[in-house]
């Protein structure tokens, strides 16, 4: 039964999964990768390598995923399809208990793994088979120097090494019997925003990529006899920054042959996931983000680490207030993060030395109990509109100081996607009622960890009644901004140079 999914699957023209319902309440947003030249023009290097899943199974199960493929699609695209094919014919109940799922996740992944290295079994053999014919490389010989049939061999194995490189990282999130599963392989990020009545509000980021800047990761390396302070500053490990991952095969068997993995007891690079949960929805209205580890990379090269988690979920928050489909507000936060690099890039400033290229980016929204804006509403009619600022940076210091703005709230009489389902993960947590909630957002990095703050002066979101402001006897609405906290902040930083210059805001 499995080799006939796989063979099914690796159908160039049909996959299986083609027949699946599509879950409608979420949206997914790409942009490919892109390197800029010094006239800030941007050219892609590769095709999109990304990959991604968003599947309504049966008995209330629903299955989301984003894959961040390198050297190739391959990989990515072969695992959506093959751990689609693994958790969503029948494997998953709701009869099911926590341990279950967790073990059927697990199993699913190490398939996948398995499944990916039988398709390209016969090519790393004709890869090896053709390898024992060459002689021994001489630098000081070209290509062309070859005999006739020493180039058809190299030519023969180039193609074979396109076939069986590359590898992916991937995160998918499960959500069965209302809980919340997440299983993770690599360095794409999991948030989950919640928002409740009483104007408590968390960003929670579920565990942390497994990269080298992770202690866990280096201490399972260590265990294994990997030099882990090697490990931690070459940042890099094949390629790759991350410690798991699927596919790649030359991380997986020839690791002996990598300077840095040389001396390892046992495979090193893995692709166990690391399964989150269950986290109860009851009650939650927010939603759900997966992101690619290059829409992360992208935001952090621009603005820092610092309130990467803070700025996507206020984009999120802004773009579901203006949009009229989730497809859309996913589509207009990548665009977002992707036109925020550029301009960064372009202006020159300290950070544009880090935005010289970004990588694909794949943003999935999964939203919970959570309104979209009414397309039949104006601002001035009582619509929505999201002033959202991002954290401003002194381009003179690597510190950066966090400039809260506010940000008007919809009225949550209407529901999304027409379902009713709320969402938290405490239960008994009570149910927005006709006011939104406010939307005060902390961020933590830490593993399965959050923190909370309530609305009020300083916070990042502050309500706003949804009656429409009325404009004044020149036609002007009061602004929805205000700016007074950023001017004296840029006063502080710069009290010098505004001696000189004149101070900044308005004269």
């Amino acid at each position: 039964m499995a080799a006939q999914r796989r063979n099914f699957m690796q159908s160039p023209h049909q996959s299986w999964t083609d027949d699946l319902p599509l879950c409608q309440m979420c949206g997914v947003g790409t942009a490919p990768n892109c390197t800029y030249g010094s006239d800030g023009k941007g050219t892609q290097s590769h095709p999109n390598e990304d990959g991604h899943l968003r599947f309504r199974g049966e008995d209330g199960c629903f299955l989301y995923g984003v894959f961040n493929g390198y050297d190739g699609s391959r990989v990515a695209s072969f695992a959506s399809q093959c751990l689609t094919a693994e958790l969503l014919l029948g494997q998953l109940n709701s009869s099911h208990t926590d341990n279950d799922v967790r073990r059927i996740l697990t199993q699913a992944f190490d398939v996948v793994e398995k499944s990916f290295f039988e398709t390209i079994d016969d090519a790393l053999a004709e890869k090896a088979h053709l390898s024992n014919y060459l002689l021994p490389h001489n630098e000081n010989v070209s290509f062309h120097q070859l005999s006739p049939q020493s180039q058809k061999v190299q030519e023969r194995l180039k193609e074979l090494e396109q076939e069986v490189s590359g590898g992916a990282m991937a995160v998918v999130a499960l959500i069965l019997n209302n809980k919340l599963y997440i299983a993770n392989v690599g360095t794409n990020r999991v948030l989950l925003c919640k928002s409740s009545s009483d104007g408590q509000n968390q960003v929670l980021q579920i565990g942390r990529p497994h990269s080298t800047d992770n202690e866990d990761e280096l201490q399972r390396l260590a265990a294994l006899g990997v030099d882990s302070a090697r490990a931690r500053q070459a940042g890099q490990i094949a390629g790759q920054s991350s410690t798991r991952r699927l596919g790649d095969y030359r991380a997986k068997f020839n690791y002996n042959e990598i300077d840095l993995l040389s001396a390892a007891k046992t495979r090193p690079i893995i692709a166990e996931p690391e399964i989150h949960g269950s986290l109860s929805l009851d009650g939650v209205t927010g939603f759900l983000l997966l992101m690619s580890e290059g829409l992360i990379n992208a935001l952090e090269s621009a603005h820092g680490p610092e309130q990467a988690n803070q700025e996507i979920v206020a984009m999120v928050a802004a773009e579901l207030a203006q949009q009229t489909s989730l497809e859309a507000v996913s589509q207009s936060v990548v665009e977002r993060v992707k036109r925020l690099h550029h301009d960064v890039y372009v202006s020159g400033r300290q950070r544009a030395a880090y935005c010289s290229r970004h990588e694909d980016m794949t943003l999935l929204i999964r939203t919970l109990n959570y309104p979209l804006a009414d397309a039949a509403l104006t601002p001035t009619q009582g619509g929505r509109i999201y002033p959202v600022s991002v954290p401003y940076s002194n381009s003179q210091s690597t510190s950066k100081t966090s400039v809260t703005l506010s940000l008007v709230m919809p009225s949550q009489s209407t529901l999304t996607n027409g379902t009713n389902t709320a969402s938290t993960l405490e239960e008994g947590t009570p149910t927005p009622g006709s006011q939104s909630p406010t939307a005060t957002l902390q961020s933590t990095n830490t593993q399965t960890q959050s923190s909370s703050s309530s609305s009020g002066d300083g916070s990042l979101f502050r309500q706003r009644g949804s009656q429409a402001a009325q404009p004044d006897e020149t036609g002007r609405v009061p602004p929805y901004v205000d700016f007074t906290q950023f001017y004296r902040l840029w006063g502080g930083d710069h009290s010098d140079s505004q001696s000189t210059q004149g101070g900044l805001g308005p004269q």
